[in-house]
């Protein structure tokens, strides 16, 4: 169970990432990860990151 020190940091970690205009954030909590391992990952578009349009997966369908 997280303590309330531990909960304060993500609410200011996500604080500080809308303050610098991040405005999609998604958030995966792993039970096999260290504790301290973070993962940022940047997607300049407005697709889901890691999503099969944002990774190019998805084959055109015109053609």
């Amino acid at each position: 169970m997280a303590t309330e020190q531990e909960i304060e940091e993500v609410i200011r970690m996500l604080d500080s990432k809308t303050e610098e205009g991040v405005s999609r954030i998604g958030v995966h909590r792993v039970e096999t990860e260290r504790e301290d391992y973070v993962r940022e990952v940047h997607h300049h578009g407005r697709c889901d990151v890691g999503s099969p349009f944002a990774d190019g997966s998805v084959k055109n369908f015109c053609d």
